[in-house]
């Protein structure tokens, strides 16, 4: 299992799972992955917007508190919330997962083993191009509005 976040400048850190995700994880996700992607973008991390789903890892209290403690809120404005929970057409990091699916599976032959899937996917991750993730935000207006028209039903996103 990974997690990874994305920014109009590329990809950010991609960090890898053994085990399950919890709030706890998730919140030093947070503190520790996040901020290491702003600092290599150069990103104001006084100014950014953040949007995730309604994941119950997401939304715990340890999730929120760090939020919080980043500044990071509905009040502040930079929180994109609240966001629906399975909601594959509203997030784009999952159609940016969906694009690395598909360079893993244009190598010849499968990983022999789970160190090798991780190079693998760490080394397509890293090399996504920052128009990908650009396109992807740029969506965003047409998903919401597609969801909208649909009255929360299926859409082509």
């Amino acid at each position: 299992m990974v997690r990874g976040c994305m920014t109009w400048h590329g990809p950010g850190y991609l960090v890898r799972i053994d085990g399950g995700l919890d709030g706890e994880l998730y919140a030093k996700i947070l503190r520790e992955d996040l901020p290491a992607t702003l600092k290599d973008y150069h990103i104001d991390h006084r100014r950014f917007i953040f949007q995730q789903d309604n994941d119950s890892k997401h939304t715990c209290g340890k999730a929120r508190a760090q939020l919080a403690k980043m500044g990071i809120t509905l009040e502040s404005g930079r929180y994109l919330g609240p966001w629906p929970a399975q909601s594959p057409d509203l997030n784009p990091i999952e159609h940016l997962l969906e694009h690395v699916k598909r360079k893993l599976g244009q190598y010849p032959e499968g990983p022999k083993g789970m160190e090798k899937l991780w190079e693998r996917m760490a080394r397509e991750w890293y090399n996504i191009p920052k128009e990908v993730c650009q396109d992807l935000i740029s969506s965003m207006p047409r998903r919401i509005k597609a969801v909208i028209d649909a009255k929360g039903g299926y859409t082509s996103y």
